[in-house]
């Protein structure tokens, strides 16, 4: 469920609350009682995990196969053969 933030018109509280996505807005302050407006902020994106582009995106479809030590020049941007070379 996505975390939403709101911000009371009337005692300036800023405060989140977990809604569904077909949950009505909040209308109340939990603070006071107020008139609340929901806040537009920045969203939480990351990506975990290896291989996701080159597995997901990539022409070929397969994965590289870079190990730490190939230093040829399909790894020149590899961070694991910086580190060894």
């Amino acid at each position: 469920m996505p975390i939403y933030e709101y911000q009371c018109d009337a005692c300036g509280l800023i405060f989140e609350a977990r809604q569904k996505f077909s949950d009505d807005p909040l209308s109340q302050c939990q603070a006071c009682g107020g008139a609340v407006q929901k806040l537009i902020s920045q969203s939480a994106f990351a990506l975990k995990g290896s291989g996701w582009y080159q597995q997901g995106y990539s022409s070929t479809g397969k994965a590289s196969g870079c190990s730490p030590g190939d230093a040829g020049a399909s790894c020149k941007g590899c961070p694991k053969a910086a580190s060894n070379a």
